[in-house]
């Protein structure tokens, strides 16, 4: 069995598939929490935001990571959330 991901190894996956402004991830190798924030999700919905992560982490998210939830954020939102 190859070795587990860790959160640092995830968030180098979506940081390189998705421009992001702020990620940070926790986890425990199998499941994973992540707050992204990317003027990707300016204009979307959630499920639009969940698919854009999801197509940056590709066949990872099926072979190496079993649960991910997220918190998906544009810049302005995690502006106003953090003011």
């Amino acid at each position: 069995m190859d070795t587990l991901p860790t959160p640092e190894k995830v968030r180098e996956y979506i940081a390189a598939g998705l421009p992001c402004e702020h990620v940070a991830v926790e986890g425990d190798g199998h499941h994973f929490e992540a707050i992204i924030v990317s003027p990707s999700f300016e204009g979307k919905r959630p499920v639009a935001r969940h698919q854009l992560v999801y197509a940056a982490l590709g066949d990872r998210m099926r072979a190496e990571i079993h649960a991910l939830s997220m918190q998906t954020l544009t810049p302005e939102e995690w502006a106003n959330r953090a003011g």
